[in-house]
Protein backbone atom coordinates (compact mmCIF):
# COMPACT_ATOMS: atom_id res chain seq x y z
CA UNK A 1 0.00 0.00 0.00
CA UNK A 2 1.31 3.39 -0.95
CA UNK A 3 1.58 5.85 2.41
CA UNK A 4 0.04 8.56 0.17
CA UNK A 5 -3.55 6.60 0.26
CA UNK A 6 -3.92 7.17 4.42
CA UNK A 7 -4.49 10.38 2.97
CA UNK A 8 -7.50 9.22 1.13
CA UNK A 9 -8.99 7.25 3.78
CA UNK A 10 -8.71 10.53 6.10
CA UNK A 11 -10.78 12.01 3.61
CA UNK A 12 -12.92 9.50 3.56
CA UNK A 13 -13.28 9.25 6.99
CA UNK A 14 -14.03 12.65 7.08
CA UNK A 15 -17.18 12.95 4.99
CA UNK A 16 -18.50 9.33 6.62
CA UNK A 17 -18.39 11.17 10.35
CA UNK A 18 -19.58 14.03 9.10
CA UNK A 19 -22.70 12.31 7.08
CA UNK A 20 -23.12 10.25 9.74
CA UNK A 21 -23.49 13.16 12.39
CA UNK A 22 -26.16 14.49 9.40
CA UNK A 23 -27.96 11.06 9.84
CA UNK A 24 -28.89 11.29 13.22
CA UNK A 25 -29.51 14.83 12.67
CA UNK A 26 -32.63 13.66 9.91
CA UNK A 27 -33.50 11.07 12.62
CA UNK A 28 -33.95 13.10 15.43
CA UNK A 29 -35.03 16.92 14.16
CA UNK A 30 -35.51 16.38 10.68
CA UNK A 31 -34.62 17.57 7.03
CA UNK A 32 -31.92 20.59 7.36
CA UNK A 33 -32.74 23.91 4.91
CA UNK A 34 -29.71 25.91 4.37
CA UNK A 35 -30.85 29.52 2.73
CA UNK A 36 -27.48 29.45 0.86
CA UNK A 37 -28.72 25.84 -0.82
CA UNK A 38 -32.42 27.77 -1.55
CA UNK A 39 -30.60 30.51 -3.35
CA UNK A 40 -28.64 28.50 -5.68
CA UNK A 41 -30.43 25.25 -5.60
CA UNK A 42 -29.07 21.61 -6.08
CA UNK A 43 -29.15 20.18 -9.59
CA UNK A 44 -29.45 16.63 -11.18
CA UNK A 45 -25.16 15.96 -10.88
CA UNK A 46 -25.77 17.30 -6.84
CA UNK A 47 -28.56 16.97 -5.27
CA UNK A 48 -29.60 19.62 -2.66
CA UNK A 49 -29.88 16.77 0.30
CA UNK A 50 -26.34 16.61 0.04
CA UNK A 51 -25.32 20.55 -0.17
CA UNK A 52 -27.57 21.01 2.68
CA UNK A 53 -25.83 18.33 4.55
CA UNK A 54 -22.47 19.72 3.53
CA UNK A 55 -24.03 23.38 4.90
CA UNK A 56 -25.14 21.67 8.27
CA UNK A 57 -21.56 19.89 8.94
CA UNK A 58 -19.66 23.58 8.56
CA UNK A 59 -21.82 25.56 10.48
CA UNK A 60 -20.28 24.97 13.75
CA UNK A 61 -16.82 25.30 11.97
CA UNK A 62 -18.56 28.99 10.87
CA UNK A 63 -19.19 29.94 13.96
CA UNK A 64 -16.46 28.92 15.61
CA UNK A 65 -14.05 31.29 13.29
CA UNK A 66 -16.26 34.13 13.24
CA UNK A 67 -16.24 34.13 17.19
CA UNK A 68 -11.96 33.62 17.23
CA UNK A 69 -11.84 37.17 14.28
CA UNK A 70 -10.90 34.66 11.38
CA UNK A 71 -11.48 37.14 8.18
CA UNK A 72 -13.11 35.74 5.29
CA UNK A 73 -10.34 36.63 2.94
CA UNK A 74 -8.09 35.04 5.66
CA UNK A 75 -10.14 31.82 4.46
CA UNK A 76 -9.85 32.56 1.17
CA UNK A 77 -6.15 33.07 0.59
CA UNK A 78 -5.47 29.29 2.46
CA UNK A 79 -7.74 28.22 -0.08
CA UNK A 80 -5.62 29.67 -2.14
CA UNK A 81 -2.59 27.95 -0.42
CA UNK A 82 -4.33 24.52 0.04
CA UNK A 83 -5.50 24.94 -3.57
CA UNK A 84 -1.92 25.57 -5.34
CA UNK A 85 -0.88 22.63 -2.79
CA UNK A 86 -2.91 20.20 -4.31
CA UNK A 87 -2.06 21.14 -8.09
CA UNK A 88 1.14 20.41 -7.06
CA UNK A 89 0.62 17.17 -5.27
CA UNK A 90 -1.32 15.93 -8.29
CA UNK A 91 1.45 16.69 -10.83
CA UNK A 92 3.84 14.48 -8.26
CA UNK A 93 1.07 11.74 -8.42
CA UNK A 94 0.31 12.01 -4.95
CA UNK A 95 -3.12 11.38 -5.06
CA UNK A 96 -4.08 10.78 -1.66
CA UNK A 97 -2.58 13.83 -0.34
CA UNK A 98 -3.70 15.77 -3.26
CA UNK A 99 -7.56 14.73 -2.12
CA UNK A 100 -7.05 15.89 1.04
CA UNK A 101 -5.74 19.24 0.31
CA UNK A 102 -8.33 19.57 -2.32
CA UNK A 103 -11.01 19.06 -0.58
CA UNK A 104 -9.96 21.72 2.16
CA UNK A 105 -9.20 24.00 0.01
CA UNK A 106 -13.18 23.53 -1.13
CA UNK A 107 -14.47 23.35 2.07
CA UNK A 108 -12.36 26.56 2.75
CA UNK A 109 -13.88 28.27 -0.56
CA UNK A 110 -17.12 27.36 1.45
CA UNK A 111 -16.06 29.28 5.04
CA UNK A 112 -15.09 32.27 3.81
CA UNK A 113 -18.93 32.96 2.17
CA UNK A 114 -20.16 31.72 5.31
CA UNK A 115 -18.23 33.70 7.77
CA UNK A 116 -19.03 36.92 5.86
CA UNK A 117 -22.70 36.28 5.88
CA UNK A 118 -22.72 35.44 9.76
CA UNK A 119 -20.54 38.52 10.48
CA UNK A 120 -22.07 40.91 7.97
CA UNK A 121 -18.44 41.36 7.01
CA UNK A 122 -18.66 40.85 3.06
CA UNK A 123 -17.74 43.71 0.36
CA UNK A 124 -17.52 43.74 -3.20
CA UNK A 125 -13.47 43.39 -2.74
CA UNK A 126 -14.20 40.12 -1.32
CA UNK A 127 -16.20 38.58 -3.60
CA UNK A 128 -14.01 39.78 -6.37
CA UNK A 129 -11.02 38.09 -4.33
CA UNK A 130 -12.92 34.88 -3.92
CA UNK A 131 -14.01 34.77 -7.64
CA UNK A 132 -10.41 35.27 -9.18
CA UNK A 133 -8.84 32.67 -6.34
CA UNK A 134 -11.67 30.12 -7.41
CA UNK A 135 -9.99 30.49 -10.98
CA UNK A 136 -6.65 30.00 -9.61
CA UNK A 137 -7.01 27.08 -7.86
CA UNK A 138 -9.34 25.32 -10.08
CA UNK A 139 -6.53 25.80 -12.66
CA UNK A 140 -3.73 24.48 -10.25
CA UNK A 141 -6.10 21.18 -9.79
CA UNK A 142 -6.38 20.76 -13.44
CA UNK A 143 -2.72 22.10 -14.39
CA UNK A 144 -1.15 19.30 -11.90
CA UNK A 145 -3.55 16.93 -13.86
CA UNK A 146 -2.15 17.75 -17.14
CA UNK A 147 1.12 17.37 -16.05
CA UNK A 148 0.78 13.92 -14.71
CA UNK A 149 -1.09 12.90 -18.07
CA UNK A 150 1.49 14.39 -19.92
CA UNK A 151 2.79 11.28 -21.36
CA UNK A 152 -0.44 9.93 -23.03
CA UNK A 153 -2.42 11.93 -25.47
CA UNK A 154 -5.45 11.21 -25.00
CA UNK A 155 -5.40 11.18 -21.27
CA UNK A 156 -3.93 14.62 -21.78
CA UNK A 157 -7.04 15.66 -24.36
CA UNK A 158 -9.63 14.10 -20.81
CA UNK A 159 -7.76 16.51 -18.89
CA UNK A 160 -7.89 19.49 -21.29
CA UNK A 161 -11.27 19.38 -22.29
CA UNK A 162 -12.43 19.23 -18.59
CA UNK A 163 -10.35 22.82 -18.32
CA UNK A 164 -11.98 24.21 -21.19
CA UNK A 165 -15.29 23.02 -19.72
CA UNK A 166 -14.39 24.93 -16.37
CA UNK A 167 -13.51 27.89 -17.77
CA UNK A 168 -16.39 28.27 -20.87
CA UNK A 169 -19.02 27.19 -17.88
CA UNK A 170 -17.59 29.95 -15.69
CA UNK A 171 -17.49 32.36 -18.86
CA UNK A 172 -20.91 32.27 -19.94
CA UNK A 173 -22.36 33.05 -16.34
CA UNK A 174 -19.95 36.15 -16.02
CA UNK A 175 -20.87 37.01 -20.05
CA UNK A 176 -24.45 36.75 -18.75
CA UNK A 177 -24.00 38.97 -16.24
CA UNK A 178 -21.92 41.91 -18.05
CA UNK A 179 -24.72 42.07 -20.87
CA UNK A 180 -27.23 42.28 -18.25
CA UNK A 181 -29.06 39.00 -18.55
CA UNK A 182 -29.94 36.16 -15.66
CA UNK A 183 -26.84 33.51 -15.88
CA UNK A 184 -28.66 30.32 -17.25
CA UNK A 185 -29.01 27.90 -15.21
CA UNK A 186 -27.48 24.67 -15.83
CA UNK A 187 -25.16 21.92 -15.16
CA UNK A 188 -21.32 21.26 -13.93
CA UNK A 189 -21.23 24.35 -11.94
CA UNK A 190 -17.68 24.60 -10.11
CA UNK A 191 -19.09 22.81 -7.00
CA UNK A 192 -19.99 19.90 -9.03
CA UNK A 193 -16.59 20.15 -11.08
CA UNK A 194 -14.94 19.86 -7.70
CA UNK A 195 -16.87 17.18 -6.18
CA UNK A 196 -16.61 15.00 -9.22
CA UNK A 197 -12.95 15.97 -9.73
CA UNK A 198 -12.05 15.53 -5.89
CA UNK A 199 -14.17 11.82 -5.71
CA UNK A 200 -12.27 10.43 -9.35
CA UNK A 201 -8.86 11.40 -7.43
CA UNK A 202 -9.76 9.85 -4.44
CA UNK A 203 -10.79 6.69 -5.53
CA UNK A 204 -7.68 6.65 -7.91
CA UNK A 205 -5.56 6.54 -4.81
CA UNK A 206 -7.82 4.10 -3.04
CA UNK A 207 -8.40 1.35 -5.80
CA UNK A 208 -5.85 2.58 -8.74
CA UNK A 209 -3.32 -0.22 -8.42
CA UNK A 210 -6.66 -2.71 -8.97
CA UNK A 211 -7.40 -1.19 -12.02
CA UNK A 212 -3.72 -1.78 -12.71
CA UNK A 213 -3.89 -5.35 -12.03
CA UNK A 214 -6.51 -5.95 -14.80
CA UNK A 215 -4.58 -3.86 -17.35
CA UNK A 216 -6.04 -0.72 -17.21
CA UNK A 217 -4.74 2.43 -16.42
CA UNK A 218 -4.37 3.39 -12.75
CA UNK A 219 -5.94 6.38 -13.24
CA UNK A 220 -9.23 5.25 -14.01
CA UNK A 221 -11.11 6.83 -12.09
CA UNK A 222 -9.93 9.80 -12.35
CA UNK A 223 -10.17 9.86 -15.98
CA UNK A 224 -13.80 8.57 -15.91
CA UNK A 225 -14.05 11.81 -13.92
CA UNK A 226 -12.46 14.03 -16.21
CA UNK A 227 -14.72 12.96 -18.72
CA UNK A 228 -17.87 13.39 -17.14
CA UNK A 229 -16.70 16.93 -16.40
CA UNK A 230 -15.66 17.75 -19.86
CA UNK A 231 -18.34 15.83 -21.85
CA UNK A 232 -21.01 17.44 -19.79
CA UNK A 233 -19.69 20.56 -18.83
CA UNK A 234 -18.91 21.84 -22.43
CA UNK A 235 -22.20 20.54 -23.66
CA UNK A 236 -23.57 23.00 -20.50
CA UNK A 237 -21.41 25.75 -21.63
CA UNK A 238 -23.00 25.83 -25.15
CA UNK A 239 -26.28 25.41 -24.24
CA UNK A 240 -26.03 28.33 -21.78
CA UNK A 241 -24.49 30.56 -24.95
CA UNK A 242 -27.29 29.66 -26.64
CA UNK A 243 -29.88 30.73 -23.95
CA UNK A 244 -27.97 34.04 -23.41
CA UNK A 245 -27.88 34.68 -27.32
CA UNK A 246 -31.78 33.93 -26.93
CA UNK A 247 -32.58 36.27 -23.95
CA UNK A 248 -30.68 39.35 -26.08
CA UNK A 249 -32.95 38.89 -28.90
Amino acid sequence: MRPDVYFAYATAALWVVALTLYGIRLALRGVFHSERVSKIGGTALVGRGIMDATYWAIDPVVRGLAAMGVTPNGLTWSALVLGLGAGVALAFGWFGLATLLATLSTIGDVLDGQVARLTQSGSPQGELLDAAIDRYTEFAFLGGLVIYLRDSWWQLCLALGAMLASYMVSYASAKAEAMQVTPPRGLMRRHERAMYLIIGVGLTSLVGLRFVAHELPYVTCTLVALAAVAVIGNVSAVSRFVRIGRALG
